[in-house]
């Protein structure tokens, strides 16, 4: 079995406390690791410095999506109408116009009516294999779309933190958990290599480089661990996005490009295989299927046997992955959503 398709050998020890449960002040302060394919060599620098290391002749992609207050909690209805007991729900995604991907923790059946805050309802419509369920949401006994749904859950949702940094949100996360471009809610995860930008750095970038913006709406997917012994057999996630004209434009051109984050990664490499410009993204990109269009890449430091990880491994190998990382813990840079960046030349 060719090394690179077993999951067992994208696994890392990573030592305690080097999960970043908070991001740094200023963002541009971050640590950035640079490394150059063509001279393989590794520049620790800060990520303030970006723009001194990526090519003047490249355009660059950002991921305009905004994370939505997607956790909720409220109780089960009871049999006498009252409040039973309690749930937590993390919205995930629009299935179509009036049924809902969430994960729910506490027990539930089809027809089982949570109760939530500002009355908001929703009531259990399908129980999937992997754990998910299928909702439909109400307000004032009516059912609500999902633009309404937003502002809803915005005025009682808290930021869906991802669950490793193992600490409630609080009220900096509604900044600290959003880019400054993000626009287009649908997100429960934040495009993390994007959180490193200070409004200065970021107008540097636009001057600099012609700058395009893409949606894929980060789903609860993207920290599910690859359990099967293969990476080939891992069911992908699939999250939607959206490709504006102009940015498809660029795309069908020869222009080097500079994706900031796996999320524009795997958008751009979605459009090159299929020309679609909407709809639900479920690439998987690994050593086994290597990028085709995507030239550089920025991104975070990602989960041991993740698919994030795999997707790294696809640009520069699964061995150069791992020592990067190796190289990362010794400087003690900063893993995960709220920590430190890498480079990739």
């Amino acid at each position: 079995m060719n090394p690179e398709l077993l999951t067992k050998n994208y696994d890392y020890e990573l030592p305690e406390g080097f999960i970043a449960t908070i991001p740094v002040h200023p963002r541009d302060h971050a640590k950035l690791l640079v490394y150059d394919r063509k001279t393989d060599t590794i520049t620790h620098t800060t990520f303030k410095h970006l723009l001194e290391f990526v090519p003047k002749a490249c355009d660059v992609f950002l991921n305009d999506t905004r994370v939505i207050k997607a956790r909720i909690f409220g109780h089960k209805r009871s049999v006498d109408q009252n409040a039973g007991g309690k749930v937590e729900l993390l919205f995930n995604k629009p299935l179509d116009a009036h049924h809902y991907l969430v994960l729910i923790r506490g027990k539930v059946k089809v027809g089982t009516e949570l109760l939530f805050n500002n009355d908001l309802v929703a009531t259990v419509t399908g129980l999937n294999d992997d754990g998910s369920r299928i909702v439909t949401f109400a307000h004032e006994g009516k059912e609500i779309r999902f633009e309404d749904l937003v502002l809803l859950l915005d005025s009682i949702g808290h930021i869906p933190l991802p669950p490793y940094m193992q600490r409630e949100d609080n009220k900096e996360d509604e900044t600290d958990y959003q880019t400054l471009f993000a626009k287009n809610a649908g997100a429960v995860a934040a495009p993390t290599a994007s959180l490193h930008f200070t409004p200065e750095l970021f107008e540097a970038l636009q001057q600099r480089h012609k700058t395009h913006k893409v949606t894929l709406h980060v789903g609860a997917g993207t920290f599910k661990p690859v359990e099967a012994e293969e990476i080939l057999a891992h069911p992908m996630h699939s999250e939607y996005f959206d490709i504006p004209e102009a940015s498809a434009k660029i795309l069908d051109s020869d222009t080097p490009l500079l994706a900031i984050g796996t999320t524009v990664t795997r958008t751009l490499e979605y459009y090159v295989r299929t020309g679609s410009t909407q709809g639900e993204c479920d690439l998987f990109l690994n050593p086994n299927n290597p990028p085709q269009r995507v030239t550089h890449l920025l991104t975070n430091f990602h989960l041991p046997k993740s698919t994030l990880i795999m997707l790294v491994s696809a640009f520069i190998g699964r061995e150069k992955t791992l020592h990067l990382y190796k190289e990362a813990i010794e400087k003690k840079y900063r893993f995960f959503s709220y920590g430190d960046a890498m480079l990739i030349l």
